[in-house]
C-alpha cells in the first residue's frame, strides 16, 4: 500500500524556497495564498502520516499576513521572508510546549524564548507554524512516540521514515514545506533523508548555535528538497546568538554562493566501508555511480578509506550517559513515562562511571584527530549512508532484524561515527531501489569546511542522480516522488 496522494510539480507547494519568492515579489503568489495550502495540506499529511506533533494555523496566520504586506511595500526580511518552516519538536519556540516526543515532558510550561537558530528563523519572517514528530528525547533513528504516536513514510506508509527527525523528513517530502529544521546525535537528520529520498546535512557540531540545546555529540540542521534551500537556511540558521560564544567567533560562509561551485578540482576519497565495515554489492554499486558521476564533473576521485577504527562501544557509552543527565532531572513518575526502550538506555547510562565515560570522550578526541589527517589529503569523502532500506513501522519496533542488527545503532554505523567526530556530513539522494523506494549516498568533509562541502552535495545530489522515470514510477505516485524529482 502506498500513499494516494497525487504529484504535481507545479504546485506551489513543491517549488523551492526562490521560486516562491520570485513569486511573492511578482505578486503572482503571496504568502497567505501559500500558507493556506500549506496547512490543507499539513491537515492531509497529518492524517495519513503523522508528521506532526502541532499545527497551529490560526495564531501563525497573522505573521503570513505580515510577510504578505512587507513584499507589497517590496521589503522582505530576508530571501525567506512568508516561507511556512516546520520545527523539531525538541527545538525551543516561544509560547510552545517543547516536548520532545516524550510524555514525560508534556505537562512542561510554554518555551520563554526561541532557540538560537528559531530565533534567526523569525527574525528572518519565516512562518513557523508546526511542531514535527520525533521519538521520545529522539533517542533512536526510527520515529514513534510516546506522545504523538507513529510516524509513516510517504513512500509507502506501512515503512518508518527513519528518525529522530522523521516528522520534519516527510513534512518536506510530502510538499507541506521546502524547509524543516531536524537534530543530527547519529544520524537523525541523514537517515530520514535517506528513507524519504529528501536532502539532508548535519552541519559541523557547534556550527548552528544553541549552546545549552543538545549534548555535544548534536548538530542541528536543514531537511530539504533542495541544497540550495538547505543553504539558504543554513546562512540565517548560522547566525551568531550572544548567549553562545563559541559561535560568535565563526564567520557565516556564503553557503548560497558555494552551491553553484561546482566540484572541478576537489579531491574525493571514496570509502565503501570506513576501512573496518562490510557492505553488500548493491550499496558498492551505488556508490561506484556517484564516484563516476563525481569524476565526470572534474573531482579527483580515488579510493581511501579514512585511518579511523570501530568506535561504536566508545559512542554508545556517550549516548547513554547524555541520556541518563536528562532523565536524571525528571521525576520518577515523569521516568516511568518513557520509552521503554530509552528507560533501559538511561539505566545503562546511570550505571557508567565518570572514568568510563571520560576514555569514551578521548577515544573520541584520537578518532577527530584521525579525520584531521586524513582530511588534510582530502576535500571530501564519499561514503554510504544507510546500508539498508526503509522497514516495517511500528511502535518500539527500532530494528529490521535483531540477530543481524541488535541496536539501531548497528544498523546505522555510517552516521554515527560523523556525530563522535563531530564532521560535517549529508545525505544526498541517489534515485529508487528495485522496490520503488529512496536511496541515498553521504558526503563528509572536514570541520567547517567551505566550498568543497556544498559543491560536492551538489553534484551529488544533482538533477542526474534521481531521473523523472525513476522518481514517477507508478508504485510511488505519492508527493514524495515529487519532491524526489526536484534537485537543482
Amino acid at each position: 500500500m502506498v500513499c494516494s496522494c497525487t504529484a504535481n510539480l507545479t504546485d506551489p507547494l513543491f517549488l523551492s524556497i526562490t521560486e516562491l519568492t520570485n513569486q511573492f515579489r511578482q505578486r503572482t503568489l503571496s504568502p497567505v495564498e501559500l500558507f493556506q495550502g500549506v496547512l490543507a495540506r499539513s491537515e492531509l499529511v497529518q492524517s495519513r502520516l503523522n508528521a506532526f506533533r502541532l499545527i497551529d494555523g490560526a495564531k501563525t496566520l497573522e505573521a503570513a499576513r505580515e510577510s504578505e504586506s512587507r513584499w507589497a511595500r517590496g521589503e522582505p526580511l530576508s530571501a525567506i521572508d512568508g516561507v511556512a518552516i516546520a520545527i523539531k519538536d525538541n527545538q525551543a519556540v516561544a509560547g510552545q510546549k517543547r516536548t520532545a516526543g516524550s510524555l514525560a515532558l508534556q505537562d512542561l510550561p510554554p518555551a520563554v524564548d526561541d532557540a538560537p537558530h528559531v530565533a534567526r528563523l523569525r527574525e528572518a519572517g519565516a512562518i513557523l507554524y508546526a511542531r514535527t514528530n520525533m521519538p521520545d528525547l529522539a533517542w533512536k533513528a526510527v520515529t514513534d512516540s510516546p506522545l504523538s504516536g507513529l510516524t509513516r513514510n510517504p513512500w509507502n506508509p506501512q515503512l518508518t521514515p527513519g528518525g529522530s527527525s522523521g516528522g520534519a523528513a516527510v513534512a518536506v517530502a510530502t510538499g507541506c514545506v521546502p524547509l524543516a529544521t531536524g537534530s543530527d546525535g547519529g544520524g537523525s537528520i541523514r537517515i530520514p533523508a535517506a528513507f524519504t529520498g529528501t536532502y539532508g546535512i548535519k552541519p559541523t557540531t557547534g556550527r548552528i548555535p544553541g549552546i545549552n540545546e543538545s549534548p555535544d555529540i548534536t548538530a542541528i540542521g536543514p531537511l530539504t528538497r533542495s541544497v540550495r534551500d538547505a543553504a539558504l537556511g543554513l546562512a540565517i540558521m548560522c547566525r551568531a546568538d550572544r548567549y553562545d560564544p563559541m559561535s560568535a567567533a565563526l564567520t557565516v560562509p556564503d553557503f548560497v554562493a558555494a552551491t553553484a561551485a561546482g566540484v572541478k578540482g576537489l579531491r574525493v576519497a571514496v570509502s565503501a566501508t570506513l576501512g573496518y565495515l562490510t557492505i553488500d554489492t548493491k550499496t558498492l554499486a551505488l556508490l561506484d555511480e556517484a564516484a563516476r558521476m563525481l569524476a565526470g564533473a572534474g573531482a579527483v576521485v580515488e579510493r581511501a578509506d579514512p585511518p579511523i577504527w570501530n568506535i561504536r562501544r566508545a559512542y554508545v557509552t556517550v549516548c547513554e550517559v547524555a541520556f541518563a543527565a536528562a532523565a536524571a532531572a525528571m521525576k520518577p513518575e515523569q521516568m516511568a513515562l518513557l520509552d521503554p526502550g530509552l528507560i533501559e538506555t538511561c539505566r545503562r547510562g546511570m550505571m557508567t562511571s565518570a572514568a568510563i565515560e571520560r576514555q569514551a570522550q578521548l577515544e573520541r578526541i584520537k578518532l577527530m584527530q584521525a579525520f584531521a589527517r586524513f582530511f588534510g589529503d582530502y576535500d571530501l569523502l564519499l561514503t554510504p549512508c544507510v546500508p539498508i532500506a526503509p522497514f516495517a513501522a511500528a511502535m518500539n519496533l527500532n530494528t529490521p532484524d535483531e540477530h543481524l542488527y541488535p541496536e539501531w545503532y548497528d544498523w546505522t554505523p555510517y552516521t554515527w561515527v560523523f556525530n563522535a567526530a563531530k564532521l560535517p556530513a549529508a545525505s544526498c539522494p541517489w534515485g529508487l531501489d528495485e522496490n520503488g523506494l529512496p536511496r541515498a549516498v553521504q558526503l563528509a568533509a572536514a570541520h567547517f569546511p567551505g566550498r568543497s562541502h556544498f559543491a560536492g552535495q551538489r553534484s551529488v545530489g544533482g538533477r542526474e542522480a534521481v531521473s523523472p522515470k525513476l522518481a514517477l514510477k507508478e508504485n510511488c505516485s505519492c508527493l514524495a516522488a515529487s519532491a524526489a524529482e526536484r534537485w537543482p
